[in-house]
């Protein structure tokens, strides 16, 4: 074979080999490829899974567990000494306890004292019945002579409740008339002034609307109920004659009052707010099962006379604060919703209740069987430490508390959010929302300690929708 062809040969199995150590390549790097794929595919797929069953497991919770937020002391062991246990428990001036003392076991706490009689009947009217004795009786049975009082004493004692009755009061007008102009042929008449009417042509007097309001929005019964409490009292009244005065006198009445008290919200320094959904029946281009809000805002802890407000609004949307609250600035203590960023000029407060539910819900279930702390427990300490401090300063004067605050609770943040960079969660799990919301709220979550009247939580707004979702 001639030299040139055997080179070619050579060449082209050369060729051919590269082609064949290419295509295993190629071949492998697919193998790779799809073996990854299937891996990340497995592990997005196990992570759905647990996202699932925490959900199950959180669903579980709010349906059969208990709603309250309380943490007992004892839930997780060591959940209030993360950091200065032995510097917050030493205490140089105490002496060493005898062996009496030590030995001789703990006092029990002295449970608090109920209320006495007196105490809770303080605020009634009293109304003596006397019971005297016949006059008959009244001679000495011995010597016959009449006899004196010489005390009283109450034998016992028992409420009575007068049943609502309805009266029906007429105004009668005096009318006078001149008898000389009337010889004369004139007609001079002059009538006495009548008190104005609540509302022009109705039966609704200042105490009907009142009892039909209380009745309806403190102790929370409908109308058509109150409808049927009227007519056992002797009185047809249709709901709708009771939602036209409730809706007439609270627009001729209580509103001047609500713009006056929204007035001087805004010139308070701190203030509460937040929102709550509702559904409205009937609304104009709104179908019955749409969501609108119900906007709380509510004055702090400042020393002066409470406000409470409700400000109905169709949507969720910041704007709706935004002008509810213009002219105001001072602390807004809100929870994490960024609509309240719209508002300007305002030092925006968190609100360290949100934060701990997020970390309460990311809770792992019962079946755990670790004795080690879980993220959420660790979340969930820290917040349960601030507010056991907040216990402690409760009482003191704004001040003070500021004072005590500055000097205990900034390590414990500065704590927190080093350990929260640490947390690295799943996506899409409790745990991921938990650390989510406390990382978007650190701007705000230490603005409470610039003013001793500022609360750590958003307690007094949640409060507020109380009454109103009940």
């Amino acid at each position: 074979m001639p030299q040139s062809e055997m080179e070619a040969l050579i060449q082209l199995q050369k060729e051919t080999i590269e082609s064949l150590r290419q295509l295993v390549d190629s071949q492998r790097l697919t193998i790779e490829q799809m073996t990854k794929s299937h891996e990340a595919q497995t592990a997005q797929l196990n992570q759905t899974i647990a996202n699932l069953n925490e959900t199950v497991e959180y669903l579980k919770k709010k349906l059969f567990a208990s709603s309250s937020e309380k943490t007992k002391k004892d839930a997780f062991p060591g959940q209030l000494d993360l950091f200065n246990e032995a510097e917050a428990a030493a205490d140089p001036s105490v002496p060493e306890p005898t062996l009496e003392e030590a030995v001789g076991g703990y006092k029990r706490k002295a449970r608090k004292q109920k209320a006495t009689r007196e105490e809770i009947l303080a605020g009634l009217p009293v109304v003596e019945v006397p019971c005297t004795v016949p006059d008959e009786d009244r001679n000495c049975p011995y010597c016959n002579t009449p006899m004196e009082v010489i005390g009283k004493k109450v034998v016992r004692e028992e409420l009575r409740i007068i049943p609502a009755k309805v009266e029906r009061i007429q105004y009668v007008q005096e009318v006078l008339g001149c008898p000389e102009c009337k010889k004369d042929g004139a007609s001079v008449i002059v009538g006495a002034e009548t008190p104005s009417p609540l509302l022009k042509h109705s039966l609704a007097s200042a105490s009907t609307v009142a009892y039909v309001m209380y009745q309806k929005y403190v102790n929370s019964i409908p109308l058509y109920r109150q409808e049927a409490d009227w007519k056992q009292l002797g009185v047809k009244l249709s709901r709708a004659t009771l939602a036209n005065w409730v809706i007439k006198c609270g627009i001729d009445y209580m509103e001047p009052v609500y713009g006056h008290l929204h007035q001087c919200l805004l010139e308070r320094d701190i203030i509460h707010a937040d929102e709550t959904p509702c559904q409205v029946l009937k609304e104009d281009g709104k179908t019955a099962q749409s969501r609108s809000y119900m906007w709380l805002y509510g004055s702090g802890n400042d020393g002066l006379p409470p406000i409470r407000l409700y400000d109905y609004q169709p949507s969720r949307g910041g704007y709706h604060a935004e002008e509810f609250l213009k002219g105001f600035s001072g602390y807004l203590i809100c929870d994490g919703f960024s609509g309240y960023n719209k508002l300007k000029g305002v030092i925006r407060c968190g609100c360290l209740a949100h934060m701990r539910r997020y970390w309460k819900e990311a809770l792992p279930g019962k079946s755990r069987k670790s004795s080690d702390k879980t993220h959420a427990e660790i979340g969930l300490d820290y917040c349960n430490q601030l507010f056991e401090l907040e216990k402690e300063y409760a009482d003191l004067d704004a001040d003070t508390r500021k004072a005590e605050r500055l000097e205990t609770e900034p390590a414990i943040w500065e704590a927190y959010w080093s350990w929260l960079e640490t947390v690295n969660p799943a996506g899409g799990s409790r745990l991921a929302k938990a650390v989510t919301y406390a990382k978007n709220q650190k701007p705000y979550m230490e603005n409470y300690l610039l003013d001793g009247r500022c609360s750590i939580s958003n307690n007094i707004a949640e409060n507020i929708a109380r009454p109103y979702c009940k």
